[in-house]
């Protein structure tokens, strides 16, 4: 898809963190494009060892693109280099249009295989570093006629099974999203702020270290943050706190063919979540995927199947169920799974539910699919051992009603 044949960039000034390679990068070479200037924020001045770019190879390119670029040397963990090169960019060009809040450090382990100095590293970066810089870029993009920051951070779900993999990573990209929950209304009317997050893996050099060999076959190119970012940042102002996902938000803009964005044309895009325990993502920043994208495409049938159930929720069925159902399933896409019809509006989904079960339901995920389709009646699966039942057999009962008037939907 191509934008608009007006430059709609053009001579705007963009703020983009962790710029020199990766997301920050692609985003900063489609403004480019339109003969934007590019004030690259990233703390890589000499080659990394292992990875590619630096600020003024970063710089070159965006320069050889179309665009005016201003390398700084910028660690978002320093206050003091952040309002600097804020200082520096309003010096050269006269003022800030766009913050993008992309730098980003990334430990996909356990809590007890977390260093503190990681946790202080993802911690700093993402939350405090992205909080510190749009403080510092507010004063003069309320001056800008129509300015947005954009952070590169999740929709926030608080279903237990984005935390149980890597806390400390989840706290902290969630840190960035709870700055757009705060910002775009504290500034509504003046500044834009929203947040983008990728529907599958993206690949950059980071995400080779991290996913190993072949990792590439599954991913898109950053291509796809970096148009969507574009359409986010090329609407109005009153376009504010919005949590995105890159292909939906393109598919609304009318782009049917995904295949373009893919690293190897007609792989599944589809993520195996244990494949990399949830999200990946990368160290200064780029390969951002998350399994809270939780979009797997195809979705499974267990997985479709309470994507259906969760779309059916309804306060009616939480006030006369009141009842908290556990699944422990067997066989392919085992696991713990829920469905929660004791809290305010209802919640289902993978993982343990968020308060105690009441009933805890055991068979394979075969027969349940079976049996949430009307295959498979519920009773006959437990007079003929399928189903096995721990807790209140009454509210079992009640499930199974609830059931006969899912059956229509599923």
């Amino acid at each position: 898809f191509s934008p608009s044949t007006f430059r709609k960039l053009a001579g705007c000034t963009l703020f983009i963190t962790g710029a020199s390679r990766g997301i920050g990068k692609a985003i900063a070479l489609k403004a480019a494009k339109d003969g934007a200037n590019i004030v690259i924020a990233a703390k890589t001045a000499e080659p990394h060892p292992t990875l590619p770019g630096t600020i003024y190879t970063a710089a070159a390119e965006i320069e050889a693109a179309g665009g005016k670029a201003l390398p700084c040397v910028v660690n978002v963990r320093e206050e003091q280099q952040i309002i600097s090169a804020v200082e520096k960019a309003v010096k050269t060009f006269g003022g800030i249009d766009i913050l993008v809040n992309n730098a980003s450090a990334i430990s996909l382990t356990g809590t007890l295989e977390t260093d503190t100095k990681k946790v202080n590293l993802m911690m700093d970066v993402n939350v405090r570093g992205t909080y510190l810089t749009s403080k510092t870029c507010l004063p003069h993009l309320r001056k800008s006629r129509n300015p947005h920051i954009l952070n590169l951070s999740p929709p926030m779900n608080l279903n237990p099974m984005w935390f149980k993999n890597h806390c400390a990573y989840t706290i902290s990209k969630y840190g960035m999203s709870m700055c757009v929950l705060g910002m775009a209304e504290e500034f509504r009317g003046e500044v834009a702020v929203n947040a983008l997050w990728p529907k599958t893996a993206i690949h950059t050099a980071a995400m080779d270290m991290l996913g190993g060999s072949g990792i590439e076959k599954q991913c898109r190119k950053t291509d796809i943050l970096a148009d969507a970012a574009y359409c986010i940042l090329t609407k109005p102002k009153s376009f504010t706190g919005n949590f995105i996902i890159d292909e939906d938000l393109l598919r609304e803009e009318g782009v049917k063919d995904f295949d373009v964005y893919a690293i190897a044309p007609g792989a599944s895009q589809a993520f195996k979540e244990e494949k990399l325990s949830g999200s990946q993502h990368e160290g200064p920043h780029g390969a951002k995927a998350d399994t809270a994208s939780a979009a797997a495409q195809p979705l499974s049938p267990v997985a479709e199947t309470f994507r259906v159930i969760q779309g059916a929720m309804s306060e009616e069925y939480v006030r006369t169920t009141q009842g908290v159902f556990q699944f422990e399933l067997s066989g392919d896409e085992g696991g713990t799974w829920y469905i929660d019809l004791k809290t305010k509006g209802g919640s289902a989904g993978f993982g343990k539910p968020p308060v105690m079960a009441d009933v805890v339901m055991s068979m394979s995920s075969a027969d349940f699919v079976k049996m949430f389709t009307g295959k498979l009646k519920p009773t006959l699966a437990f007079m003929s051992g399928k189903l096995r039942i721990k807790g209140n057999m009454a509210l079992a009962i009640k499930l199974e009603k609830m059931l006969t008037q899912l059956n229509s939907k599923l």
